[in-house]
């Protein structure tokens, strides 16, 4: 599914989970409550949401990841933004603020500590994705 063609373009978000926490990047500029995020950014026209997942994933975190499943899609509630949301899996690489204009930090959250860094809860399908990969 792709975002409607008369509205912005829409934003592919990446999951990424190594031995046991999710990685979250936190942006230079909030997008209202929005601060800490998924690996995330707009598609590219001719771009599918998987291939901006990827692209988006390696620009920000230097991480080479691959697409394993798409979670969900919906109109983000903070941005009016269309989101895809994307399991992804480690290639290669190794974690790193990519680019420090648009993102000053990233960290590898525990399932016990999402609720510090997004305080206004997780989409859904992406929550109970978390809830089972992320067990202790």
């Amino acid at each position: 599914m792709l975002p409607p063609s008369d509205g912005p373009p829409g934003v592919a978000a990446a999951i990424v989970i190594r031995e046991g926490r999710v990685l979250m990047v936190r942006r230079r500029v909030s997008e209202g409550q929005l601060l800490w995020q998924f690996p995330a950014g707009k598609i590219e026209p001719g771009e599918s949401p998987e291939q901006a997942a990827v692209r988006e994933t390696a620009e920000e975190t230097g991480l080479n990841v691959a697409v394993v499943k798409v979670l969900g899609e919906r109109v983000h509630p903070e941005t009016g933004r269309w989101m895809s949301y994307m399991v992804c899996e480690i290639v290669s690489g190794t974690a790193a603020v990519g680019d420090p204009r648009e993102l000053d930090a990233l960290a590898w959250v525990a399932l016990a500590e999402i609720p510090e860094y997004v305080p206004y809860g997780i989409f859904e399908p992406v929550q109970a994705y978390l809830d089972i990969a992320l067990k202790d």
